[in-house]
């Protein structure tokens, strides 16, 4: 399945009980559509220590939500953006700001 959010993209949550909160992708899940929000969508997990040097408790960490509930910031307009792609004379697809025009960082890949 193809994403239009990579890692390290900054996104806005668009829907649920984060709205509107921004964070950075920590990691993208291709296969489900999904991805993993830097301090969005925290749940407590009770995690029991597997050596002794682990400690066991009650830890809070991020868990994946849809993909389709984010929405990628522009690097340069600071504002929440659709994802538009060019392809440069060079061959090399890239991502494209729809409200300002701007290259955005991570090109795609190269075309054939």
């Amino acid at each position: 399945m193809s994403l239009h959010i990579k890692r390290d993209d900054q996104v806005v949550v668009l829907s649920g009980e984060d709205k509107g909160k921004k964070g950075k992708v920590i990691s993208v899940d291709h296969k489900n559509g999904t991805v993993i929000v830097e301090g969005v969508n925290m749940v407590k997990k009770h995690q029991k220590a597997r050596r002794q040097t682990e400690v066991s408790g009650i830890v809070e960490k991020e868990a994946a939500m849809p993909a389709s509930k984010v929405m990628h910031i522009c690097d340069k307009c600071h504002k929440p953006t659709r994802i538009a792609y060019k392809v440069l004379e060079s061959g090399e697809k890239v991502r494209v700001c729809k409200k300002c025009g701007e290259t955005l960082s991570n090109a795609v890949g190269r075309r054939k």
